[in-house]
C-alpha cells in the first residue's frame, strides 16, 4: 500500500509554507488495554504552528500555553523529535520551524506529550510536496512520544492520528468500531503524575493468574465493542493488571471511581498513566452527572479538578486555518 495520499500536480501550485495542526487529548490504555488501546476525547487540545524553512533541521521558536517551560531543543521535545524523524525518513532538504501552544497539561494522563508530536506532524505533512498517509506518519509519532515516556507505544498517538478508538501495535494502527451511544467523562485533578514514575510502579513481575485474568477481561471488552453489547463491555472494562499498582499514586482515586459507578458507569479506571480518571457510559447526560460527582470526590480529597464529556469516538487530529 502506498504511503503517499496526495501529490500536487505539476504546475498547480507549490506546497503551502505555514500550517497549524491540532490534536485532542486521549485516554490511553482504556484500563484493560495497557499500551495497546486508546481513544480520543473532545476536550483540551495542543496546537502547533509549523513553518517550512529553506534551512535544514528543526527549530522550536516558541512554546506557550500551559507548559511554557518545555525544552526548546528538538531532540528533547516530542514535537521536535517527531519532525526530525519525518525529515530523516523522507530525506528532506528543507526544514521546519515550530510554535507550540500547549492546551493539554503535562503529567495529566491525557496524552499531552503525544498530542504535541501528532499536531506537529499533521501540520508538517500538509507542507510536503507529496503529503503522507496517517499510517506513514505513525512511526514518526512513535519516535516523538518516546522522548517523554521512554518507550515507543502508540495508545495515545494512534487514536490522535485516526480519531476514535484504536488498537495500536508497534507497526500498525487498527481502528475499532465504537457504538455511537458510548460516551466518556475524563476528570483531571490538580495533580501531576509523571509517566516514568507511573511506569516504575509496574516494574515487579505479575503473577500468571493475574495475566490470565487480564487477558480474559480484554477479550470480553473487545467482543463487547464489536457486538455493541453493554453487558460485555461492562464485564470486560476491569483493570486487574495496572490499576491496583498505580491507584496509590492518585490521592482520592477510590472515591472518584466509586462516584462513577454510583452513576451506572460501564467501567472506570485511570486515564493513561494518571492522575486523570475516566469512566464510560451509555448516555451523555449520565456521563455529565457522573463528572460532577467525580469532581466532588476529588474536592473531598483536597484537589480541584476539571471534567470533559465526549463521545468515545472523538475527532482525529486536523489542520486548522492559520488564523484560528
Amino acid at each position: 500500500m502506498s504511503t503517499r495520499t496526495t501529490t500536487r500536480p505539476q504546475g498547480v501550485g507549490a506546497a503551502p509554507q505555514v500550517a497549524v495542526g491540532e490534536a485532542w487529548a486521549s485516554v490511553g490504555n482504556i484500563g484493560v488495554g495497557f499500551d495497546v488501546l486508546g481513544h480520543v476525547v473532545r476536550g483540551p487540545s495542543d496546537r502547533v504552528r509549523v513553518r517550512r524553512t529553506a534551512a535544514p533541521g528543526v527549530r522550536i521558536a516558541e512554546v506557550g500555553g500551559c507548559a511554557p517551560d518545555l525544552p526548546r531543543d528538538p531532540e528533547a521535545n516530542t514535537a521536535g523529535r517527531a519532525l526530525m524523524a519525518l525529515r530523516a525518513r523522507l530525506g528532506l532538504a528543507h526544514g521546519f520551524e515550530l510554535e507550540i501552544d500547549k492546551g493539554i497539561p503535562l503529567g495529566s494522563g491525557l496524552g499531552g506529550s503525544a498530542a504535541s508530536a501528532v499536531a506537529a506532524l499533521v501540520a508538517a505533512n500538509a507542507l510536503l510536496d507529496a503529503p503522507l498517509s496517517r499510517e506513514a506518519l505513525y512511526p514518526c509519532a512513535l519516535e516523538g512520544e518516546a522522548v517523554a515516556s521512554g518507550s515507543a507505544h502508540g495508545d495515545n498517538v494512534a487514536p490522535m492520528l485516526l480519531g476514535g478508538l484504536v488498537l495500536a501495535t508497534p507497526r500498525r494502527m487498527i481502528p475499532l468500531d465504537v457504538p455511537d451511544w458510548l460516551h466518556c467523562v475524563v476528570v483531571h485533578p490538580d495533580q501531576v503524575l509523571e509517566t516514568r514514575r507511573a511506569r516504575a510502579a509496574l516494574a515487579e513481575p505479575f503473577r500468571l493468574e493475574t495475566v490470565v485474568a487480564h487477558s480474559t477481561h480484554l477479550a470480553l471488552f473487545l467482543t463487547g465493542l464489536a457486538r455493541g453489547d453493554r453487558r460485555l463491555i461492562h464485564e470486560g472494562l476491569v483493570d486487574v493488571l495496572v490499576e491496583p499498582r498505580r491507584a496509590r499514586l492518585i490521592p482520592g482515586f477510590a472515591a472518584v471511581k466509586a462516584a462513577a459507578f454510583d452513576h451506572r458507569a460501564l467501567g472506570a479506571s485511570i486515564s493513561g498513566a494518571g492522575p486523570s480518571v475516566f469512566a464510560w457510559f451509555d448516555d451523555a447526560e449520565r456521563a455529565q452527572a457522573a463528572g460532577e460527582a467525580m469532581r466532588a470526590a476529588f474536592a473531598a480529597a483536597g484537589f480541584a479538578s476539571r471534567a470533559w464529556v465526549s463521545p468515545v469516538a472523538g475527532p482525529a487530529a486536523a489542520v486548522r486555518p492559520c488564523g484560528s
